[in-house]
């Protein structure tokens, strides 16, 4: 979507739709001279009930050609005391959605009602920008519902805020096409393709073997039951900054469960196990293409987790990178491993922090539904960085506790751990197995599990890949 600020009259601009935004119980106070010239249908419309200014509602207004624009949506952004910066992203994706789904591919968007309540119209814009997706890849029809133009009428200068948002916004939808496409082009030699597609970034790929010599038989353990080669990818973005930090990004390109095989039903979208890996791709892309100054090591310990003759088995003992055993109670709780490996490969790096971002447990999604991402690490400060990320952005996290008891959970009887401590726990204890392999390193673990994938439409999100982390990501590191 092509974004233009203009400062022009909104009844001059020529458009496929204008855009209103409206509060509830106010009326249209900031366009009066908007409504007079549509013979005042706006105000009749309101005061016969079918529109009340709540948040996302919408109502569509054929203009005649009283005015230069074609049509007005309103589209109600709640009561004046009660909206936000995450209103006005969902309004801007509420209208976005509406609008292509009718096929309008030129809008424009009047900022006066926006500027009274002294918030910025690119949290509009942003969530239009992120309505705007879908993911066409393999569908035969060309029947492209997608908004082309956008024009902010403003004086502000917004500039670099759309740069950046647009930025954010672009790596984000990167990072839903990735996750979206099926395990069968959706390998980790792909993800190899992917992470080279990226500019002004090294990549280096360590091959089974290598990673043999490494000592890698956590991750290699994921990887034995299927005929796609692991690839485990390195890759560095230096910025002006010279401490790196490390950004783990969970690959499991396909996770069928391995020899502790999945129920079937649902199994189709364990493709998007490997969504951590593709919030990383999109944030090395946008911090790439924008310059940040951020020093960046992703790592992405890719493979698929198929069951097989040759796949491990629950009981098996395994080796890490740095030489910790553990017993594999479960081939299901596979991220671990493959993540387990990762961090300890990061520390290399002697990195400022590490933070690993992973699907890693349905039971985050029990814990929180599809709204929360799940957070633990060993540095409160770091964490407080990443709450306040979350707050702009809206990919909301929750600290949750680290006790030493936990460790008791992940005991096993013959090594030093087990992969696995029950259903009890089972969110936390996944993030008590990562922080052994932290250490005294800075260290957040994202567990994405509930969030990296929505099976409805939400305002600004469709149904599918959400691209989370993305923007959460590029928000603590703009910030730092």
């Amino acid at each position: 979507m092509k974004i233009i600020i203009q400062n022009k009259k909104e009844t001059d601009l020529s458009c496929d739709a204008l855009i209103l935004p409206l509060l509830e119980g106010e009326g249209t106070t900031s366009y009066k001279d908007i409504n007079r010239s549509l013979n005042n249908i706006p105000d009749k419309i309101i005061s016969a009930g079918e529109f009340t200014g709540k948040p996302n509602e919408v109502c569509l207004v054929h203009t005649e050609g009283m005015i230069k624009p074609d049509r007005v949506l309103l589209i109600g952004l709640g009561k004046r005391n009660e909206v936000t910066v995450e209103k006005l992203r969902q309004a801007g994706g509420k209208a976005a959605s509406y609008l292509s789904g009718l096929k309008i591919k030129d809008i424009a968007l009047s900022t006066k009602t926006i500027s009274s309540l002294k918030l910025t119209p690119v949290a509009f814009v942003e969530g239009a920008l992120l309505a705007n997706y879908s993911f066409r890849k393999y569908k035969s029809e060309e029947n492209h519902k997608e908004i082309k133009k956008i024009t902010v009428l403003t004086n502000e200068k917004l500039d670099k805020q759309i740069k950046w948002t647009e930025a954010a916004v672009n790596a984000a939808h990167f990072a839903r096409d990735l996750v979206n496409s099926p395990s069968n082009d959706m390998t980790p030699s792909t993800l190899v393709k992917a992470a080279r597609s990226l500019k002004n970034v090294s990549v280096k790929v360590i091959e089974k073997s290598e990673a043999e010599r490494l000592g890698m038989g956590a991750y290699l353990s994921v990887a034995k039951g299927s005929n796609e080669p692991p690839k485990f990818i390195v890759i560095t973005y230096k910025g002006k900054n010279t401490t790196p930090v490390a950004l783990v990004g969970k690959a499991i390109t396909f996770d069928s469960g391995g020899i502790s095989i999945k129920p079937s039903e649902g199994m189709e979208k364990m493709k998007y196990d490997m969504a951590g890996s593709a919030a990383v791709l999109g944030v090395l892309k946008a911090a790439s293409e924008m310059k940040m100054p951020a020093h960046i090591i992703g790592i992405l310990p890719a493979a698929e987790n198929l069951p097989s003759g040759t796949a491990s088995k629950p009981g098996d003992v395994v080796k890490t990178i740095s030489g910790k055993t553990i017993e594999i109670i479960s081939t299901d709780a596979e991220g671990r491993l493959a993540v387990a490996d990762a961090i300890e490969y990061a520390k290399r790096f002697k990195p400022s922090a590490i933070i690993d971002i992973a699907t890693l447990t349905g039971a985050c999604s029990i814990a929180f539904g599809n709204e929360t991402v799940a957070m633990m690490g060993n540095d409160e400060a770091l964490m407080e960085k990443m709450k306040k990320a979350s707050e702009e952005t809206y990919e909301r996290v929750w600290p949750m506790p680290l006790f030493d008891e936990y460790k008791d959970y992940i005991k096993s009887d013959i090594a030093d751990l087990k992969n696995a401590g029950g259903r009890s726990g089972g969110l936390i204890t996944a993030g008590y197995f990562l922080k052994e392999f932290a250490g005294d390193t800075p260290w957040i673990h994202l567990d994405i599990a509930g969030t990296a994938w929505t099976d409805k439409d939400r305002p600004y999100i469709p149904k599918g890949a959400t691209g989370i982390g993305v923007r959460l990501l590029l928000e603590f590191f703009r910030t730092a």
